[in-house]
């Protein structure tokens, strides 16, 4: 192993300490915006300007694409920690200049036990999300990943305790393994933005700010409307798909205006965009609209408790229409939602895919039995879908969208 003379200075949060111990396996956990990306994505870096010839993989359970990938990430913290000079950055790799280094991005779902051998020689791998790395997937890496010396890092933020990597790094963590909890309440660089989102949710939601911002279970799972339903995979509309379909619900107070637009192809509901945001005043919500592409060419349905706002909206050049809505319409948008073989959800969308974690059905306290009663919250996404595709819900044409 090569070594480098250049030497990287910088400010270590108190709770990535031992991360940089030696050991086998490094793991990271806890909720968002703790800081756990951003810590692994610097390690790296130092990783690699410290050995010329370290050969890196930053791995997801799936990627179709570098959009989503750490690389933008691992890009910003060459340049933060001012070694530039150190790299050259490729459309698809990085590479270590003044030696033989490399990093590359691969999605598990796209290896075979067979491909994954060529992995064999690389001294690094991290799994990012990885509370959706399978069981297989799992299995398949961390034999693979053996050159001497070499690490696998995992950065998660945790989802069910019976998930693989909460099997394996918390219920029987390995000897040679050094696992860390932490929240953005730990994070010395955590942003007034989140924190103020992660005390709005803690007032409205105390069990989804548990789950999503101090990193434990959901709770939910159980009782969540989608169970089973969802994923998140980027995709490419075809011509073929039906749609795109547009809907839209009106933010109050606390909850979101929220903007969706999804096709229907292939006994799927396919979620390619969203905008949304709470506090969004009437003469901002055009430009909140627009950031969803096709907005202005296509219908809109959106809840009609808010005629003015579909007035004012229409006025700016969107054609907005009142979905209708009566008794039993959530019921049978929730059974439209749960027909479907599956929901795909564009990485893009990350209220999509926050909002079918944790819309649920209220729990009984005293047995944890799901009752047959939703919970008025996370589920405004999933209302502006019900609106967008109202037509076809109330008509049942579920034969308009099977292949």
């Amino acid at each position: 192993m090569k070594s480098s003379t250049l030497a990287i200075r910088r400010k270590l949060p108190r709770w990535a300490l031992p991360l940089h111990r030696l050991a086998r396996y490094k793991g990271a956990h806890g909720g968002r915006a703790s800081g756990k990306s951003h810590e692994f994505a610097a390690m790296a870096v130092e990783d690699m300007v410290t050995d010329p010839s370290l050969r890196f993989v930053c791995i997801r359970e799936v990627q179709r694409s570098l959009k989503f990938s750490a690389k933008a990430l691992i890009e910003s913290k060459i340049r933060e920690l001012g070694v530039g000079e150190c790299f050259e950055v490729l459309n698809t790799e990085i590479r270590r200049k003044g030696g033989t280094g490399v990093m590359i991005f691969e999605g598990m779902q796209d290896h075979t036990a067979d491909s994954l051998k060529s992995l064999e020689g690389f001294g690094r791998a991290w799994v990012e999300e990885a509370q959706s790395l399978s069981k297989r997937s799992l299995e398949l890496l961390t034999p693979t990943i053996r050159a001497p010396g070499s690490q696998i890092w995992f950065s998660w933020n945790p989802e069910n305790d019976h998930d693989p990597i909460d099997e394996f790094l918390i219920k029987n963590q390995p000897d040679n393994a050094v696992v860390v909890a932490v929240n953005y309440t730990a994070n010395p660089w955590v942003s007034p933005e989140m924190i103020e989102e992660a005390e709005r949710m803690r007032r409205v939601d105390p069990d989804a700010y548990a789950h999503i911002w101090l990193g434990g279970y959901n709770k939910r799972s159980a009782a969540q409307v989608l169970t089973g339903k969802w994923t998140i995979d980027e995709f490419t509309p075809s011509p073929e798909w039906d749609g795109p379909y547009f809907g839209a619900d009106w933010g109050f107070s606390q909850d979101p205006t929220v903007l969706v637009r999804f096709w229907l192809a292939d006994s799927r509901l396919w979620i390619e965009y969203e905008a949304g945001g709470v506090g969004v005043e009437l003469d901002e919500t055009p430009a909140l609209f627009d950031k969803v592409p096709g907005s202005r060419e296509h219908t809109i349905r959106a809840d009609n408790a808010r005629p003015e706002t579909i007035r004012h909206i229409k006025g700016k050049g969107f054609a907005v229409v009142p979905a209708p809505k009566g008794k039993g319409s959530v019921e049978e948008g929730v059974a439209w939602l749960r027909s479907f073989e599956q929901i795909v959800i564009h990485p893009r969308c990350k209220r999509a895919a926050e909002e079918a974690r944790l819309w649920s059905y209220k729990v009984d306290k005293q047995t944890g039995d799901p009752l047959p009663t939703l919970v008025d919250a996370h589920n405004h996404v999933w209302d502006a879908v019900r609106y967008g595709a109202a037509p076809m819900i109330s008509k049942g044409a579920k034969k308009l969208w099977v292949a």
